[in-house]
C-alpha cells in the first residue's frame, strides 16, 4: 500500500491561517478531500496521513470528520495541548478514534530555544506512550540539538522528524544539519519523512541536484527501515506540483530494491503509524 505519510487540509481562514502569507497566495484556499483524491489516484497512492495545520482540538476534530467519510484518509496526526493539566483526559478522548495516530505540535514557530525541554512539555510526551500515540517533531534546522536531548529522554516513544528538520536547502548549506541529523538517527526510535523540501530551496530556481545530499544523508543515516515519503500537499504547490515533488523522491529512489521502495513509499509509515 503506497502512503503519503504527509499532507493536510483546511478551510482558509486568513486569521487563523495568517502563516500562508501573501507570497504563499497560491494556497490562501481550501483544500479539502475531493481535492486530494484524484492527486492521489493519479499517483498510485493508497492512501494518506492527514496533519494538524493548525494548534487547537477543533484542528483535530474537523480531521477526525474528514477521515470518518474518507476511507483513503488512512491517518490523523492531531494537535492537544501537551501541557495541559489534564492531558491524560484528552488523549483518553482521543485514543477512542480509531485513525488519531499521534500528536504534532509546531515547535518551529516557538522562540523558547529550550521549549521541548520545559516539564510541562515532557509530562505529554510521558503520556504519550501510555496510549501508544506518536510525536511528529516540526522543527528548524537550528532546533535538532533540543530534538535530540528530547528523544534521548524517551527511548520508547515513537518520534518522526518532519521535513527532514527544514534544512537551508536554498542556501546549500547542510554541515550542522548533517552533523545532528546523523546524531538523531542514532536514536532507532525516531523516523524520518522525505517531506518538504522543495519549499525550503528556491521556489523558482530549484533543480532535483539540490535535494541529493539531504537525500544521501538522511539515507544513510535512517538507513531505508525508518523513511517514509510525504507530500506536505497542499503547502509544496507553492514551490511545485505534486508530480513533480513525489518525482524527485521516485528518481532518486529509481536504483533501490523493490522492497526498499514498498517501505519507504508506505510500508515505514503503516508500521510507524499502525495504518490499516
Amino acid at each position: 500500500m503506497k502512503i503519503d505519510a504527509h499532507q493536510h487540509f483546511w478551510k482558509f481562514d486568513p486569521v487563523r491561517d495568517s502563516w500562508i502569507t501573501d507570497e504563499m497566495k497560491v494556497i490562501q484556499r481550501d483544500f479539502l478531500p475531493d481535492d486530494l483524491a484524484p492527486i492521489l489516484e493519479a499517483n498510485g497512492i493508497s492512501g494518506c496521513v492527514a496533519v494538524q495545520a493548525s494548534q487547537t482540538e477543533e484542528e483535530t476534530d474537523f480531521l477526525i470528520e474528514l477521515a470518518s467519510n474518507h476511507d483513503f484518509i488512512k491517518g490523523i496526526v492531531g494537535w492537544v495541548d501537551l501541557r495541559s493539566n489534564d492531558i491524560d483526559d484528552r488523549l483518553a478522548h482521543y485514543a477512542s478514534f480509531a485513525k488519531v495516530k499521534g500528536f504534532r505540535h509546531v515547535v518551529q514557530g516557538e522562540s523558547d530555544s529550550e521549549f521541548m525541554l520545559r516539564p510541562q512539555f515532557k509530562a505529554g510526551i510521558t503520556a504519550l506512550e501510555s496510549y501508544n500515540f506518536t510525536y511528529d517533531i516540526l522543527i528548524y534546522h537550528y532546533q535538532l540539538e533540543q530534538a535530540i536531548q528530547l528523544v534521548k529522554l524517551f527511548p520508547d516513544q515513537r518520534f518522526v522528524l518532519d521535513h527532514i528538520a527544514k534544512p537551508d536547502i536554498k542556501s546549500g548549506e547542510y554541515a550542522e544539519w548533517q552533523t545532528n541529523i546523523k546524531k538523531l538517527a542514532l536514536h532507532t526510535n525516531v523516523y524520518c519523512k522525505i517531506s518538504g523540501m522543495v519549499t525550503e530551496a528556491d521556489w523558482n530556481k530549484w533543480t532535483a541536484a539540490d535535494f541529493k545530499v539531504y537525500l544521501d544523508t538522511v539515507v544513510k543515516a535512517f538507513g531505508t527501515d525508518r523513511i517514509m515519503y510525504g507530500s506536505d500537499w497542499p503547502v509544496c504547490t507553492v514551490a511545485a506540483s505534486y508530480e513533480q515533488q513525489i518525482g524527485i523522491v521516485n528518481d532518486y529512489f529509481n536504483t533501490f530494491s523493490t522492497l526498499e521502495k514498498r517501505n519507504i513509499m508506505g510500508g515505514n509509515a503503516t508500521r510507524f503509524y499502525g495504518l490499516s
